[in-house]
């Protein structure tokens, strides 16, 4: 049974990637990607965000909740690392603005091939990072799909509209298998957090990164749930490449894990519960964006 829990969770992971970004661009264009991040101010606020603020928050928050250094390497990575791949899905779970989430991934994600190389190694000693190690993977198995939808969608509406439904399902799918799988991997770490207090600052860290990014998002109701929810949910792929090759302590790992595991469970809650936008305020929104 060992064995089989780590396979199911590589199956759900990439089911659950491969499918959202392939799902993703057999919905949309490369114009309607590009087309929210036409808008500068926010691209400046969406980088100040999750490359300035959230680690610098992060980083000044670890200086005041004294933690374990392997708790601090981990929150530290985390921190560091931009562009979930699970984006273009959570845009979708909390009634999000999709191509801006789409757009907005592939932004922060090539940020942060550039930016954890070069930041990482100043605040953690001895780590080292190569940019090619973390844009591999993220290309074969995000960047591919999706311009392989995206072909498909130019190509014949038909078809991608036939795939669409296929895909949302096993996207779905790999989400909440994903997720179960993950709380029984986890639930040991999860209970240690819990009776330790670091799970106390695992929270003050989703709510400020939402925060700060819902409070950001403009210019609609659309945008800031993105940009909420996209800041909060880190890039976990990324960080658990780097606190893998570069830390003995499992220690380190756990909290890259249930941090991850927290901000899903966090935003598929939130996701229930927010209203649907209605036809004015899509109106308003397409005009802000539009001007």
């Amino acid at each position: 049974m060992n064995e089989v829990i780590p396979i199911l969770d590589k199956i759900a992971f990439l089911c659950f990637v491969v499918a959202t970004m392939f799902g993703t661009g057999l919905k949309l264009t490369v114009q309607e990607i590009w087309q929210p991040l036409r808008n500068i101010r926010l691209v400046v606020l969406s980088l100040l965000v999750n490359f300035v603020l959230v680690p610098l928050f992060v980083y000044l928050l670890l200086q005041v909740i004294p933690v374990d250094e392997p708790v601090k390497d981990g929150f530290i990575i985390m921190a560091l690392a931009s562009g979930p791949p699970a984006l273009p899905k959570l845009a979708q779970i909390v009634k999000g603005n999709l191509a801006f989430s789409t757009g907005l991934m592939m932004m922060l994600m090539f940020g942060t091939v550039f930016y954890m190389p070069i930041v990482l190694p100043l605040v953690l000693q001895g780590v080292q990072v190569n940019s090619w190690d973390i844009a591999k993977p993220l290309i074969l198995m995000m960047i591919i799909p999706l311009a392989i939808g995206l072909f498909i969608k130019s190509k014949s509406e038909n078809i991608s509209l036939s795939l669409q439904a296929i895909t949302a399902k096993l996207s779905s799918f790999g989400l909440l298998l994903g997720l179960v799988v993950r709380l029984i991997v986890h639930f040991s770490e999860i209970t240690v957090l819990l009776t330790n207090g670091v799970i106390f600052v695992c929270a003050i860290f989703i709510v400020f990164s939402f925060t700060v990014g819902y409070l950001l998002g403009g210019p609609g109701i659309d945008t800031q749930r993105v940009l909420g929810v996209g800041t909060a949910q880190r890039n976990f792929a990324a960080a658990l490449l780097i606190g893998t090759s570069n830390f003995d302590d499992p220690n380190v790992i756990s909290v890259i894990m249930v941090t991850s595991l927290l901000m899903m469970v966090s935003v598929v809650i939130l996701g229930k519960n927010l209203p649907e936008l209605d036809q004015g305020q899509s109106a308003e929104i397409e005009q802000l964006e539009v001007s």
